[in-house]
């Protein structure tokens, strides 16, 4: 990796050797799981919602926070919606009576359409552990650009389903840079509180995390911290405290404590289908098709907006096309998703007026992973919670806020674990590839360098003052940064300039923006929160304007 600093065998710490006796154990496992059968493509059941050749008041594109904000406050407001999700619904238990399968043992639930799993944390020991899996749509879209993988949650609830659950409101003093045009004494007063209360925001016991052995890990890295001058800060979560503290008794089924995180929690995380789709279900007015794909959305004849949506079976096979016309239209589709779809239909003329912002300002929230090899008296736990619930805070230093995050595989590692979200400047373009006939991304890989550099002035400094150092075996063979990647797509369709101030499409009345799509590039936290209520803002002024 340009510019990273590999640690040397002579370096004081825990050795090579000592760490390859005392952990190789995990390749051999993830070498001998079993693979499960080929899964069997089944077509969306046959109750599947959108009607060819409906008109429909609202059509929402994506699951998501954005777009389940939205769904919500329409229905609330009297107004029927429908809303359309590329991914399944997750809602239907696997052979082994779980609907997710568990992040060691990955299965044809895992991966979106792909016939090999594809990590975050790929390598280990220098070697890869990627396996093949069967073809499905599965919950979790590695989508590969030319500069980076950007991991998107697929299903009903989008990313809600995938993420940590990180539920992070950014400092006040921050906001400025996150959204310049909209009044933060609003979103600070009534829309961050509002989206924290409906997400079901909570924060970890202090006392419970000091003595649960699940935690130890993220002590340790509270420890270090401290030891280096850096503040160790609490982070809320949505996870459901009080059942984890029941999984660590025994008196609740394991999900976070069982190392479900990446495809998916079987059982304490409040995603989405526990919160917002919940509440909009319960209205009466909102419906929702999965596995449908929209592929076009014009101007109709006779008013509205003519959507074309495609229909999947699990191995992702086109089973038909629909027709639909919509009043009104939220793209809610993710920041890639939403992007994508926009830019195909300003260049393919299904809406050659959109402005040439859309595409423009899109960003990977600075993340960059790291990992940190620990000296035998600072072991991190054989039993970690998936859930982080803490983090290293050098926003205002060092342009860094670092995830203590998890290595949750059942034996002692030894070693921190680190997701970084850092002040990189960086923005890139999705565009147009008449040639190719796809959008593409014009991101470079070199572009996270200046990511690698602010989480540096957290780990350098760790390092130096544990004497510990950098793992090299995680990410590649002796490469330190996990520079190939994002959880955090943000912008592409940003506010006020692909959109006006509430993200409407002015040149199409009735075509808006709701998701991260809007936010350009960075929130300096975990972005779900901001996402969530910066669309609760839009939809209040759009139900109280435009409806």
């Amino acid at each position: 990796m340009s510019g990273s600093t590999s640690g040397h065998p002579g370096h004081p710490g825990i050795s090579r050797r000592g760490f390859i006796a005392g952990t190789g154990s995990l390749l051999g496992a993830a070498a001998l799981a079993g693979r499960v059968p080929a899964a069997r493509a089944e077509a969306a059941p046959a109750a599947a919602l959108l009607v060819s050749g409906a008109r429909l008041p609202v059509l929402v594109i994506g699951t998501g926070y954005g777009g389940s904000v939205a769904a919500l406050r329409l229905a609330q407001a009297g107004v029927d919606v429908h809303m359309v999700e590329m991914g399944m619904a997750w809602d239907t238990p696997g052979p082994d009576g779980k609907v997710f399968c568990n992040t060691l043992e990955p299965d044809h639930r895992s991966y979106w359409l792909r016939t090999r799993t594809k990590a975050p944390l790929n390598y280990f020991l220098g070697l890869p552990i990627d396996r093949d899996i069967p073809r499905h749509t599965g919950i979790l879209d590695a989508e590969e650009f030319g500069g980076i993988t950007v991991y998107q949650g697929r299903g009903v609830g989008g990313g809600s389903l995938v993420n940590g659950g990180m539920a992070v409101t950014p400092r006040r003093e921050n906001f400025g840079a996150v959204l310049p045009s909209v009044d933060p004494a609003e979103m600070y007063g009534v829309y961050y509180p509002r989206a924290n209360a409906e997400l079901g925001v909570g924060t970890v016991d202090p006392d419970w995390f000091d003595s649960t052995e699940c935690y130890r890990y993220a002590r340790v890295g509270r420890k270090h911290a401290q030891r280096s001058g850096f503040p160790f800060v609490f982070v809320p979560d949505v996870y459901d405290w009080d059942h984890m503290e029941r999984e660590a008794a025994g008196t609740a089924p394991k999900s976070a404590l069982a190392g479900e995180i990446l495809y998916g929690n079987n059982h304490g995380k409040k995603s989405l289908q526990q919160t917002y789709l919940a509440r909009a279900r319960a209205t009466g007015r909102v419906s929702v098709s999965p596995l449908h794909r929209v592929v076009s959305v014009a101007p109709a004849g006779g008013g509205g907006y003519t959507v074309v949506a495609e229909q999947l079976d699990t191995g992702g096979a086109v089973t038909a096309t629909k027709t639909v016309t919509a009043d009104r239209v939220f793209f809610a589709a993710g920041s890639v998703g939403t992007s994508k779809l926009l830019v195909t239909l300003k260049a393919t003329g299904a809406l050659p007026l959109l402005n040439d912002e859309v595409g423009r300002g899109w960003g990977d929230n600075g993340n960059v992973m790291c990992g940190r090899a620990n000296h035998l008296w600072d072991p991190t736990g054989r039993l970690q919670s998936a859930i982080p619930c803490a983090g290293i805070d050098n926003w205002a230093a060092g342009g860094a806020f670092a995830e203590v995050a998890p290595l949750p595989t059942g034996i002692e590692t030894y070693a921190s674990f680190y997701l970084t979200i850092t002040a990189n400047p960086h923005r890139a373009r999705f565009s147009w590839n008449a040639a190719a006939g796809r959008v593409e991304l014009d991101w470079r890989t070199a572009w996270k360098q200046p990511s690698i550099d602010m989480a540096r002035t957290i780990f350098d400094r760790i390092n130096a003052k544990e004497g510990t150092i950098y793992r090299t075996d995680l990410f590649g063979v002796y490469k330190i940064w996990g520079d190939h990647l994002t959880y955090h797509p943000l912008g592409g369709a940003v506010l006020g300039r692909a959109t006006d101030h509430y993200g409407r499409l002015t040149a199409y009345p009735g075509l808006y923006v709701i998701d991260g799509a809007l936010i350009p590039g960075n929130t300096t936290v975990n972005p779900f929160v901001t996402i969530t209520a910066l669309a609760e803002r839009n939809i209040e002024k759009i139900i109280a304007t435009d409806l």
